[in-house]
């Protein structure tokens, strides 16, 4: 009897015991949703996105050199594909010659105005001249002196050498318009022949296609030997270093989530040994679904109500991202950490660091001016 109430009381204790592990566990564990788990939003619809930069030519040609393969990395101007140059360097050389003979042509047109000044300034001479001549012989006429055909010669001189001045007056003028008040580099027809010079000088360096970003190559599709028009793409450079997160949250999940809120990003690559510290930098401004190739038409009426899902973008730490690369479309998980709620849900300015420049794809013109510059002085003499 004893042994039977001894057993009944042990497990009553053990009841007691079970029952107050359970309602400890319950009580942790609604602390911790109520602590921890309330305050996040997940998702595994996340995967790994990042610029995929097409690098085109900006003429056409042959290629004759392709400098890097699928997996290899290039830094920012590298030349990763040459063209044929031989006929860029034609017209180069021959915009250049095009260029000296106008310099020479207008530096002889701008030597002829004063030749043509000094033409008008011996025509007023002879004008003054014969009319002086004139006033003396109509002095004497009527007198045994002076003869009127003689008379009449001196008129005549006078007519012609005033016609004579007309005449280097107009050419002079003309001259004049053709010259205008430019100096011999700042003349139209000077400016027109540097601006053809610069385009052939242009157009040769852009045979050498160059790498717009530091990345990697992927998806080359260009061989040598091949004939290629402008703008055709060759491969695409994707600079690892700035990738970031798309994370697809289903439309009950956005309510919390702000512009700024810390994320914890762990990638199927490296497993839950490596985790990401990301912020969320902007919500997409529609569903997946609505920038679709084939979007829903959901007033047909042959329509079934599904969750949509909107990207989340998630910037990365950049050194984290270094001591771990990822690649493009690889899958991760996201856990956005929502107890803070003060950031804004939709961006409200223009974000200064989201602007991308290049400009390794632009030739320095002062090399061309330098160009110009030396081909005028030493024609301009």
């Amino acid at each position: 009897m004893d042994k039977k109430l001894e057993t009944a009381k042990s497990r009553k204790r053990n009841l007691f015991v079970a029952t107050g592990l359970i309602a400890a566990l319950a009580v942790g564990y609604g602390a911790y949703w109520a602590l921890v788990l309330s305050h996040q939003e997940s998702t595994d619809d996340a995967y790994v996105a990042g610029h995929m930069v097409q690098l085109t030519p900006e003429v056409g040609g042959t290629v004759v050199k392709i400098a890097s393969e699928d997996t290899d990395r290039v830094n920012a101007g590298q030349t990763v594909v040459t063209l044929d140059n031989s006929d860029a360097k034609l017209a180069f050389e021959r915009a250049r010659n095009e260029f000296v003979q106008t310099v020479r042509e207008t530096r002889q047109l701008m030597t002829s105005t004063q030749q043509l000044a000094a033409q008008v300034a011996l025509r007023e001479a002879e004008l003054t001249r014969a009319q002086a001549d004139l006033q003396r012989r109509e002095k004497l006429a009527g007198t045994e002196a002076m003869s009127a055909e003689e008379l009449g010669h001196a008129r005549d001189a006078v007519a012609t050498a005033k016609a004579a001045l007309d005449a280097a007056r107009e050419q002079a003028k003309a001259t004049d318009a053709l010259v205008g008040k430019d100096t011999l580099a700042k003349h139209p027809n000077v400016q027109r022949a540097a601006s053809r010079l610069k385009e052939a000088w242009l157009a040769l360096k852009r045979t050498e296609v160059k790498a717009p970003v530091s990345g990697y190559v992927a998806r080359r599709n260009v061989q040598v030997g091949q004939r290629i028009a402008a703008g055709s793409p060759l491969m695409v450079v994707v600079p690892l270093d700035s990738v970031w997160v798309d994370a697809n949250f289903k439309e009950v999940q956005l309510a919390k989530i702000r512009i700024g809120q810390e994320v914890e990003l762990k990638a199927d690559l490296y497993g839950s040994k490596v985790s990401y510290h990301g912020k969320v930098l902007g919500l997409s401004a529609g569903t997946g679904s609505a920038f679709s190739l084939l979007p829903a038409q959901n007033a047909t009426g042959n329509w079934i109500k599904v969750v949509q899902r909107v990207p989340v973008r998630i910037q990365l730490d950049p050194k984290e991202l270094k001591e771990h690369p990822l690649r493009v479309g690889l899958s991760v998980d996201a856990v956005v950490d929502t107890s803070k709620q003060d950031g804004p849900t939709l961006a409200e300015a223009p974000r200064a660091a989201a602007a991308q420049e290049s400009r390794v794809l632009t030739p320095d013109l002062k090399e061309a001016d330098d160009l110009v510059a030396s081909l005028l002085a030493a024609n301009a003499q």
